[in-house]
């Protein structure tokens, strides 16, 4: 029986068959799998990646496509290995995987503290947001009215109680541009009354 045929009966639910192919296969697979390095795995796993690659050529297979079925599972298994290589060598994930933990001790010995213990206490003040709330005047919203076009305070007000832009432009009949402008201007005029 021709490959492109045992292909249909797998497709078909014939599990003898889908077993069939994958002996055949193998073989192709693990000779395939030699030629690629996937970086923090082991050469069982390249071929674990091209078995999956064989098993997708056995799914998408269409004999009224294509004639053979052994040049498109090269190319599934080969495309199926490359795209596992990318995947590990792209290092989306080196900041979770080079990590350092803040229960970590600082020198080795357990008596001398973590890192931890070198972060600033988020319960006091920082000097900085003392200074600053001495600088603001009481009646700061006071003044900014005064100071702010009508759409200006009520983008402000929008602004203060979280609203998107999106939120904002319904609310307020206009544009997200016309949104973004005004608060621009906003900060603009509340800096200006700051460093007075």
């Amino acid at each position: 029986m021709r490959d492109e045929e045992v292909v249909t009966r797998a497709k078909a639910g014939d599990n003898h068959a889908a077993e069939f192919l994958i002996g055949r296969y193998r073989p192709l697979v693990e000779n395939k799998a030699k030629a690629y390095f996937l970086m923090g795995a082991d050469h069982e796993d390249v071929v674990q990646e091209g078995m999956i690659g064989l098993y997708k050529a056995i799914r998408d297979f269409r004999s009224d496509r294509l004639s053979k079925f052994r040049p498109f599972a090269e190319l599934c298994v080969t495309r199926q290995i490359i795209t596992a290589v990318k995947t590990a060598t792209r290092q989306k994930h080196v900041p979770l995987n080079a990590y350092v933990s803040l229960n970590r001790s600082l020198t080795g010995e357990p008596s001398d503290g973590t890192l931890i213990d070198l972060l600033p206490d988020q319960g006091t003040e920082s000097p900085e947001s003392a200074l600053m709330e001495r600088k603001l005047p009481q009646n700061l919203h006071e003044v900014v009215k005064h100071v702010l076009s009508d759409l200006e305070n009520c983008v402000l007000r929008c602004y203060m109680e979280g609203m998107s832009y999106r939120e904002m432009s319904k609310e307020l009949n206009c544009h997200t541009k016309s949104i973004d402008n005004a608060l621009q201007r906003v900060k603009r005029k509340i800096g200006l009354l700051l460093k007075d």
